[in-house]
């Protein structure tokens, strides 16, 4: 794949049209994979999100564009394959740019068609590239990831987080003296977690605590945690407590998996 199919400014220096501060240079941007063929969503999608960017699927361009209207600085990779014909993308990728000057547009397509690529890249002014969806994904995953670095599309954040306090199977068990306490997750990234429990537990800062289960709707990780802290919310202590580094890296995969399954189910009401 060639590099022209990214324009000039963003390999170069990123975008740099709107340099007002917002919300997003802090937290990152929603990142939204439109139509998004299955060898996409497995290899794409999946390595931006063990990146720890912020990734949503839509089927459903309609109410898609309608909700960004509320994130309105995201990026959008649509697969103009499928889902509407090519002249419906190119008037829903036209009406969505000039309706929302700060969101920024990827295109994925099969077609080798030049005359195809150079329309959305010099007519419709895309930021993120034209990828062939027929190519290896490796590369083009480099080459988004390239895109966003430029872009500071992940801003000051580091690690997702998933809030869980109204999920009832995300649950930590664990020793305490000689036998075992329960309790229910907060919230969960791959630093860490938040956790609260029924009783008053003699849990202390810094103790490290080995034997760790987390259970995440039907995943169930083994770690190990040190207390950093806790603080009463109400009448309930809440504890923050941070993986060692010996977590094993197949428990962060599927932490990833999760979190981007929790913040997906959390916004399908509003893109699908």
């Amino acid at each position: 794949m060639s590099d022209t199919n990214i324009p000039e400014t963003v390999k170069a220096a990123g975008d740099t049209a709107n340099t007002a501060p917002s919300q997003s240079d802090i937290t990152g941007k929603k990142i939204f994979f439109v139509y998004p063929t299955a060898y996409i969503q497995n290899q794409v999608v999946e390595e931006l999100v063990q990146h720890e960017y912020e990734v949503y699927v839509s089927k459903d361009p309609k109410r898609l564009a309608h909700a960004l209207k509320k994130y309105s600085d995201s990026v959008i990779f649509a697969n103009i394959d499928e889902g509407l014909h090519e002249s419906e993308w190119e008037k829903w990728i036209h009406t969505l740019v000039t309706a929302l000057p700060n969101i920024r547009v990827g295109v994925f397509s099969s077609s080798s068609d030049d005359k195809i690529r150079e329309k959305y890249l010099n007519t419709l002014h895309i930021k993120c590239g034209f990828f062939n969806s027929k190519l290896d994904m490796g590369k083009t995953i480099n080459k988004i990831l390239e895109v966003f670095d430029a872009m500071n599309v992940k801003g000051r954040r580091k690690y997702l987080r998933a809030n869980t306090e109204i999920e009832s199977v995300a649950t930590i068990n664990m020793p305490l003296n000689s036998g075992f306490v329960n309790g229910i997750v907060r919230d969960v990234s791959v630093v860490g977690v938040s956790c609260s429990f029924e009783d008053d537990i003699p849990l202390h800062k810094n103790a490290l605590v080995k034997d760790i289960q987390i259970r995440l709707q039907t995943m169930l990780l083994k770690a190990e945690a040190v207390v950093f802290g806790s603080r009463l919310d109400g009448h309930e202590r809440i504890f923050v407590m941070l993986f060692t580094q010996r977590i094993d890296p197949e428990v962060k995969i599927k932490i990833r998996k999760y979190i981007q399954q929790n913040l997906q189910h959390k916004i399908d009401p509003e893109i699908n």
